[in-house]
């Protein structure tokens, strides 16, 4: 659509005039209100400074079935036009990239506002999707446990230039619960026994765990009550449609033991923790319970449309059972009940789905009873996680007997599980949200992959086969990582994020470093060849062992089996020296430098698996000096590293300040410190959960990493090409790691004085190697 103002319009007028052709029926913001535009005008004053005010912002009248905004600039006046409060902050952003101006990201933002803009007409600019989401449950517990208000107006600031408007919002619902169960008769002493530290909330309510580096101190129950309200205030200005906590059904031990005559079930252990107890839809507690929750929720935060139980997340559900004298019995013959151990057991195909059947629409029930007019959403990893049981029958009675219209489904994990819509039929007519989890512990490999996403959304978008899509997301275990991915998948979800990958990046690093050049651009391609092409990091879950590297694993003589990381390590080793090599011209550009750190970093820690693998060989051969030589190696990449990484915005030593900062007693500074520690670490339990939030961060390379392999080498080395007992040297190893996790040490972020110079020498150590 072309555009030329007349001598007597203003600009502003001019632009009312276009956004009035695109959409019938554009009235004025007041009759919307006015707070929407002032919550899009604070985002943008917050995030590219004062001159964002002079930025003219027409809101639509409603809002449309393809979100949209249009962006028009001229004479160096900036004028956008949306249908949303957060479409407005999303055009604006778009045309600051576009212009090299910003970048708003989780390491930090770069805003250099020229001083006259350029011209720009876009005309309109559409979503295909109705709604963008972001954050997944356990976000909730890998990093933002520790979170304040400061922290999380930046995120709900970045969410809105991101174009996100479903966010999933699950801070202060244990304000609610403990009200709860207050309410259904459980003292204090049996709360402090229920509820899970701050760390572990998310599998808490989802009925994985119960009462796991318990009590959670009152004063964090409190704050994030205070909290929940500050952030539901700013998404709901924004216009943004949080989704909500709802009741999946986990009922407290003390409430089974209260209720005997209840048709409650055991669940199996998950991960190596206990069991934890589920109340059968059908028994009449549980609409009481869920009504009472929501009307507690609603007098608290205010009422919302979506609200999410997740009944069975990497929980089988009971099928066999019937009754209160049957709380052993949940799915099959009694094997563990995790993503590790499935156990096949037959079912009598019509049973399971009846039951199914009954229970799907017995928990929406429970939500309509309080919410007529509610959404139950639900999450749909289980679908891929738990394949062997829920085939495509099994997804269509659990979803059957709920209205096509009060039922969501996040489809997350298409990065890992790409089939799961397909074979359930696009979820026989019900609304869903296509996404990727990508993150998984707030581990943090350099890995995505840009031309799968760039694809796959594509075919995504043109399929007839989509049924009632609604929307697509990004759903990260954990954030502050990897920013790239998340950068790329929004603007994928908006415009289609540019004509190629190739031309993406160039584009992204003039917004995001202020200027580009073919050296750069050709590194950057080797960056995404090398790193950004690997779908999910694979070598994460290696034989059952959690942790980005084979130095993040819990030691073990088989390493020798370990068959590589994906990726490309020479092209990443290209990326890594073109990169080094443009340095000193973009020194004075932090997230050059913070990037090329990253990039460095994922190089070396590569380096040092293969150096843990000859190190380990050589031990297991009798060959001491060839495996003292390795582990020479190893010891001096590791604190090159750990030297450099004190750049970055986390650290072990940020994690475990932000934990004890959040506490008001020294009881509660111990307990979040304790809970900080354990969580990268150990995690809990006696299953597959250590090391899967291990992270790249300064202070763990050097006092974990390093020290917990350096013990198990010493034993090998001691043992020879004898015997060794592998078994008591892990079992020695995990006291240590204990004992590691109590043990009240300082640490402190030491920053490099010259991180560039110091990417030079880790390469040349690396050479070396």
């Amino acid at each position: 659509m072309s555009f030329r103002p007349s001598r007597r319009q203003t600009l502003k007028q001019a632009f009312a005039a276009v956004a009035m052709a695109s959409m019938p029926g554009l009235a004025s913001a007041a009759t919307r209100g006015e707070s929407g535009l002032d919550a899009a005008r604070a985002v943008l004053k917050r995030r590219f400074g004062a001159r964002a005010d002079t930025i003219d912002l027409t809101l639509a009248s409603a809002a449309s079935e393809k979100p949209w905004y249009a962006v028009r600039a001229t004479g160096g006046e900036l004028a956008i036009s949306g249908d949303t409060p957060v479409a407005l902050v999303r055009g604006a952003y778009a045309y600051l990239k576009e212009a090299g101006a910003a970048q708003v990201s989780w390491e930090g933002d770069r805003v250099a506002l020229p001083s006259r803009l350029p011209d720009a007409d876009t005309g309109r600019v559409e979503s295909p999707f109705a709604h963008r989401a972001y954050l997944n449950t356990c976000t909730y517990g890998y990093t933002t446990p520790w979170w304040g208000w400061d922290r999380w107006s930046r995120e709900i600031d970045w969410m809105a230039v991101h174009g996100v408007d479903m966010p999933l919002a699950m801070e202060g619902q244990e304000h609610v619960w403990r009200a709860l169960w207050r309410e259904f008769g459980l003292g204090e002493a049996e709360l402090a026994d229920y509820f899970s530290g701050a760390a572990f909330t998310p599998w808490h309510r989802m009925g994985n765990i119960e009462g796991y580096a318990a009590p959670l101190p009152t004063a964090w129950i409190d704050k994030k009550k205070d909290l929940q309200v500050r952030i539901l205030g700013r998404m709901r200005d924004l216009g943004m449609t949080p989704i909500l906590p709802a009741f999946g059904g986990y009922v407290p031990k003390a409430f089974a033991t209260k209720h005997p005559q209840a048709k409650i079930y055991r669940m199996r252990p998950w991960e190596g923790f206990h069991e934890t107890y589920w109340l059968d839809p059908a028994d009449p507690l549980f609409a009481r319970i869920a009504g009472r929750f929501l009307a507690l929720y609603t007098k608290t935060y205010g009422a919302g449309t979506y609200y999410l139980a997740d009944s069975f997340n990497e929980m089988l559900p009971p099928i066999n059972a019937d009754g209160a004298d049957a709380r052993d019995a949940a799915y099959g013959d009694g094997a563990a009940n995790t993503a590790a151990t499935k156990t096949k057991v037959e079912v009598d195909p019509a049973l399971k789905a009846e039951r199914l059947a009954a229970y799907g629409k017995a928990i929406y029930d429970s939500i309509r009873q309080a919410r007529p007019d509610a959404v139950w959403v639900m999450q749909g990893w289980l679908f891929g996680a738990d394949s062997h049981f829920w085939d495509p029958a099994a997804i269509s009675a659990y979803l059957g007997r709920v209205p096509d219209d009060k039922l969501m489904i996040l489809d997350i994990g298409n990065d890992r599980y790409p089939a799961v819509w397909k074979n359930a039929k696009a979820f026989g007519g019900k609304p869903w949200i296509y996404g990727y989890v990508h993150n998984y512990g707030g581990s943090n490999p350099v890995y995505g992959d840009l031309d799968y996403y760039r694809a796959d959304i594509a075919g995504l978008i043109a399929s007839r086969d989509t049924g009632k899509l609604s929307g697509f997301g990004m759903f990260p275990e954990g954030l502050h990582n990897n920013s790239i991915v998340y950068e790329a998948t929004y603007d994928l979800a908006w415009n289609g994020g540019g004509a190629s990958t190739a031309a993406w990046l160039s584009s992204r690093s003039k917004a995001r470093y202020g200027r580009t050049s073919p050296e750069l651009d050709a590194a950057m391609t080797l960056l995404v060849q090398g790193a950004y092409s690997t779908r999910y990091w694979s070598s994460r879950w290696w034989k059952s062992k959690a942790g980005a590297y084979l130095f993040f694993k819990r030691p073990t003589a088989t390493i020798g089996e370990f068959p590589g990381h994906p990726g490309d390590r020479g092209k990443l080793d290209a990326a890594v020296r073109g990169l080094a090599a443009l340095a000193p011209a973009y020194a004075n550009e932090p997230l050059f430098v913070l990037d090329l750190v990253d990039a460095a970093r994922q190089l070396a820690s590569l380096e040092i698996d293969v150096q843990l693998q000859a190190a380990v060989a050589a031990y297991r051969k009798g060959d001491a000096a060839a495996g003292d030589i390795a582990r020479r190696k190893i010891e001096d990449l590791a604190l090159a590293v750990d030297a450099l990484l004190g750049v970055q915005p986390e650290t072990l030593a940020t994690w475990i300040d932000d934990a004890r900062a959040y506490g008001d007693t020294p009881a509660d500074k111990a307990a979040y410190v304790a809970n900080a520690k354990a969580q990268v670490t150990i995690w809990g339990g006696e299953g597959n959960l250590n090391d899967y939030a291990s992270k790249a961060w300064q202070g763990l390379y050097a006092d974990f990493y390093l020290p917990r392999w350096g013990r198990f080498l010493d034993a090998l080395k001691a043992a020879g090409s004898g015997p060794f007992d592998e078994a008591a040297v892990v079992k020695d190893g995990i006291a240590w790691e204990k004992a590691w996790v109590a043990a009240d040490v300082a640490y402190r972020r030491a920053r490099p004085a010259d991180p560039v110079a110091g990417v030079g020498a880790l390469l040349a150590r690396i050479d070396r190697a």
